[in-house]
């Protein structure tokens, strides 16, 4: 194999803002906030709206979430 073709991978914490779900995992994402896991120890953290405890495919249950206003735009246009 080719020599520094790979690129680093570190553990980062996983944060969903929706509902405050964690997972450590290895990543290459880049992020300035930290965190303290269960271990104690301090690891990066990156925020994300949506993970598999929060999506409805995975939780079978219908959840509405609009972060950019997309469905205020819509009614307003539509006049709904």
């Amino acid at each position: 194999m080719r020599k520094d073709i790979h690129p680093d991978y570190r553990l980062v914490v996983f944060e969903d803002t929706s509902n405050g779900f964690k997972f450590l995992t290895k990543s290459t994402k880049a992020t300035r906030e930290t965190t303290v896991w269960e271990d104690g120890k301090e690891y990066p953290v990156v925020k994300v709206a949506t993970s598999s405890t929060s999506h409805p495919f995975y939780t079978g249950k219908s959840k509405f979430v609009d972060e950019t206003g997309r469905v205020d735009k819509f009614k307003k246009k539509y006049n709904l």
